[in-house]
């Protein structure tokens, strides 16, 4: 099975491409897809490739939890990854399939999408560098808690719907540089919360055939309707995405040492002094 003998027009839409361009890679923003129906997304097919990834690519848990839930107090649902995605419309959970790409069937159908993206992409950012894939598969009413990602990103809605929110991303005021600097350095994605955030995010509502164009590191959080969901996270890295990487790495570094270094530009062509002597660093292991 390939993603070409399925899908026999164009996903993403002249309209969405031209709205994307005006988007990215800054701005969050509502874009439109038409994938049909596919079997390698049907909740059958997820369960039995859920049940066949390495533990390291599923990530499940119950989905009736606060938005700024600290990594280490997240429970258990008791179930396995398979019995969780079966019964994903009762069992109050929220999982998470991981680089699906390391599955033939399911690179083909990321590259096919990935592919009609590059006319936008590469003029802005440059090569589609290290793409993956996510399916998130949720329960009625679940939240993902509030954290930010590396990758620029784009989520399909299949099933389902959900309410996209978020916060600019390079705003201290929502995720200050040394949680960046902590994640770059191996930290975890999630964020700590303040509800003084609420009212300063951007909301995306989302439906089948709507998908939603996320930034670089944008803090978000993300609650389901009422109804299970099933989402196709489609992403790639950049050479400017890993630069900023690197800053915020270097960042880390210089911060162990006693300083107070500031927030490096999101456009990291800025920061390239840093960033090529943090390469230079741990080439050498002059660092960690």
């Amino acid at each position: 099975m390939t993603a070409h003998a399925i899908i026999d027009r164009p996903v993403f839409s002249p309209d969405t491409l031209a709205a994307m361009a005006r988007l990215y890679p800054r701005e969050a923003g509502l874009l439109h897809h038409r994938l049909p129906d596919h079997p390698l997304l049907s909740l059958d097919a997820l369960a039995v490739l859920g049940e066949g990834l390495p533990a390291a690519q599923v990530e499940y848990n119950p989905g009736d939890l606060p938005v700024g839930i600290a990594p280490e107090d997240v429970p258990s649902n008791g179930l396995s990854i398979g019995e969780t995605i079966r019964t994903i419309d009762a069992n109050r959970s929220w999982a998470v399939l991981k680089n699906i790409e390391t599955e033939a069937p399911y690179r083909d159908l990321l590259m096919r999408l990935l592919g009609e993206l590059e006319p936008v992409v590469e003029p802005r950012t440059g090569a589609m560098l290290t793409p993956q894939g996510f399916i998130f598969i949720s329960s009625p009413g679940s939240i993902t808690p509030f954290h930010f990602d590396p990758e620029h990103n784009i989520l399909l809605q299949l099933r389902g719907t959900k309410v996209m929110n978020v916060w600019p991303a390079g705003d201290e005021r929502f995720a200050h540089r040394v949680e960046h600097e902590r994640y770059h350095t191996g930290g975890h994605r999630n964020l700590p919360w303040q509800d003084g955030f609420e009212g300063g995010q951007q909301r995306v509502p989302l439906a089948p055939g709507d998908a939603v164009l996320m930034p670089v590191m944008a803090p978000h959080f993300v609650a389901n309707g009422d109804a299970p969901s099933i989402s196709l996270s489609i992403t790639w890295r950049s050479e400017w995405s890993y630069r900023e990487s690197e800053a915020h790495a270097a960042n880390a570094a210089l911060r162990r040492m006693g300083l107070d270094p500031a927030m490096p530009p999101r456009w990291p062509s800025y920061a390239w002094a840093k960033t090529v002597g943090w390469r230079v660093a741990r080439k050498f292991r002059l660092v960690e």
